[in-house]
């Protein structure tokens, strides 16, 4: 199956709480688009990787993916190493998606700013016919994807891109809330986290809105680039 955009990021939620909407808006317009999320987040403080997992399911069912799995590796302690980079490689190759998103640059979290490192240097080796993959069976062709995007998650940054989301919000909400073990909740007894605070939430909220009125709209995304990016037509501007 090939995708449009395939977002690979550390956590199950950090696509959800950082561009969940654009994935949405962009399936809407009829791009296939599908996650790979690297660890299972086995070391949240709060709910288990069993529930994790559920909500990923039903967030992916809001944001309409065409596909979603996860490798398995190690929260907190993942590395960006042959080894991983060659799964990663896989499932680049397995979906050749013209355009990747990944995990902040550099972020509160270490996992999301090795995530992205290990996804960017990943992006790179997959169009490496010499580096040498397989997928169930059958040898893999070297593919790169056009572009690498990468999220704006915890640390505030200005963002190089912003997409407008107005039409999706909703949806967006939705697809965080599925997570519901992870974020605000005044009946659970379990321990508060960074995430889980109210305010959060509404740091979320305020900030989609913030970047929308940037760009003329209600609601925007964020991301940062590494590269220069052009348009052929300026008429597709916001």
């Amino acid at each position: 199956m090939k995708l449009d955009i395939l977002a690979i990021t550390a956590h199950p939620d950090d696509v959800e709480l950082s561009f969940g909407g654009t994935l949405l808006s962009h399936q809407k317009r009829g791009y296939k688009t599908g996650i790979v999320d690297l660890t299972k987040g086995e070391l949240g403080t709060r709910g288990t990787p069993e529930i994790r997992a559920l909500e990923a399911e039903k967030a992916g069912e809001i944001l309409k993916l065409s596909a979603r799995d996860n490798l398995g590796l190690e929260d907190g302690f993942f590395q960006n190493d042959k080894e991983n980079q060659l799964k990663v490689v896989q499932q680049i190759r397995r979906f050749q998606p013209r355009i990747v998103i990944t995990n902040a640059t550099y972020d509160r979290h270490p996992d999301h700013t090795r995530g992205s490192q290990l996804v960017e240097t990943a992006c790179f080796i997959a169009g490496l016919k010499a580096v040498e993959t397989e997928w169930e069976g059958t040898k893999q062709e070297a593919f790169r994807p056009e572009q690498v995007f990468f999220a704006i998650q915890s640390i505030a940054q200005e963002p190089d891109l912003l997409v407008d989301i107005s039409d999706v919000i909703e949806e967006r909400r939705d697809a965080i809330n599925a997570f519901k073990s992870q974020f605000y909740d005044p009946d659970s007894n379990e321990p508060e986290t960074y995430i889980s605070s109210k305010g959060f939430m509404t740091m979320l909220d305020s900030r989609a809105r913030d970047w929308g009125q940037k760009i003329g709209v209600e609601y925007a995304e964020g991301f940062k680039v590494k590269h220069s990016l052009g348009v052929n037509n300026l008429f597709d501007l916001v």
